[in-house]
């Protein structure tokens, strides 16, 4: 079965740091961009950053650039964004998607880690 699997949310003061993984199975991450999407409570899903098969990343917010980075261990067939800084507005779902590059159609969605930033 393909399918990503998110870990790593949890519970984290403002200014904390976490660092959540994407682990593939049933396909090679090597050759797919990884884009990194957060849902806020009562709000839509936004991409915060994607990293391409080459390493390239890109952001698609301001509020990541700077305190988001993205990154992929291949052996491990695993994508992690390390995220610095943590503010309350960063609570959401994280989750994970997979696609032939960074522009591509969305081909495998993960179903999604909680991270809750208290003040």
């Amino acid at each position: 079965e393909v399918q990503l699997v998110e870990s790593g949310g949890g519970s984290v003061q403002a200014g904390g740091s976490l660092r959540l993984s994407c682990a593939a199975s049933g396909f090679t991450l090597d050759y797919y961009a990884i884009t990194w999407f957060r849902q806020a409570p009562g709000q839509e899903r936004e991409g915060l950053s994607c990293i391409e098969s080459t390493d390239d990343i890109a952001y698609y917010t301001d509020s990541a650039k700077g305190r988001f980075t993205p990154s992929r261990d291949n052996p491990k067939n695993t994508v992690y964004l390390q995220m610095n800084r943590l503010r309350a507005e960063d609570t959401g779902v994280y989750s994970c998607t997979a696609s032939l590059e960074c522009s591509g159609d969305l081909e495998v969605w993960g179903q999604g880690t909680l991270v809750t930033v208290s003040t």
